[in-house]
């Protein structure tokens, strides 16, 4: 196992359509774990979400959140990226962020449908700064 370079982070969270497992704390203090579509603004991360989920919610009380992303084949890395939350909701920038996204897991055929649907009045573009990342490569070697 060996400590991930700056480098090898960004290039691991962009490989391919890999999800990100975004965890939060709830309301009654209970952890949460939901599967989510995110891609890179310079270091930090960003994806979309409804103002009236509940992550939504959850992450505008708590401000923190933690992301982790993980090849499951052999020889196994991740990157775990923990740090604080802010919201945009400024509709061209959401509608910007929602394409991009929508490009990345869908292909750039289907980018601007995305865009479409998800950077729409209510969707928020979270952005996730990071304060603390581990990035383990080659896991079981």
């Amino acid at each position: 196992m060996r400590e991930m370079t700056q480098a090898e982070v960004a290039a691991f969270l962009l490989e391919g359509t890999r999800t990100g497992k975004l965890a939060w704390v709830g309301k009654d203090g209970r952890p949460h774990v939901a599967p989510i579509w995110f891609t890179l603004d310079g270091d930090d991360l960003i994806f979309n979400t409804h103002e009236s989920s509940g992550k939504a919610k959850a992450l505008r009380r708590e401000g923190r959140a933690s992301l982790v992303v993980d090849d499951q084949t052999p020889p196994y890395s991740f990157v775990k990226v923990d740090g604080a939350i802010t919201f945009d909701d400024d509709l061209k920038r959401v509608r910007e962020a929602a394409t991009k996204i929508g490009g990345r897991y869908m292909g750039a055929d289907r980018a601007e449908e995305f865009g479409n649907r998800n950077g729409v009045a209510g969707e928020l573009l979270v952005r996730l700064t990071p304060d603390r990342i581990s990035a383990r490569a080659e896991v079981s070697d």
